[in-house]
């Protein structure tokens, strides 16, 4: 998921998506100390993926305040 594709969502939608992004964390850190995450890199691609969506979000509402 690129910035581009998330610019053109609607902020209900980018909340939804931190939503699923927050609980796919939650589940790789479960992974992680259980001792079955195969892929440690996941775990950084989803916490950069929920920064960007926060970016996003936070651009989307500076734009609606200044208006």
């Amino acid at each position: 998921m690129d910035a581009k594709e998330l610019r053109e969502k609607t902020p209900d939608q980018l909340r939804e998506e931190l939503s699923n992004l927050k609980k796919a964390q939650f589940n790789l850190r479960f992974q992680a100390a259980t001792g079955q995450l195969e892929n440690a890199a996941q775990m950084r691609t989803a916490r950069r993926n929920a920064a960007r969506v926060l970016t996003i979000l936070n651009e989307k509402a500076a734009a609606a305040a200044a208006e």
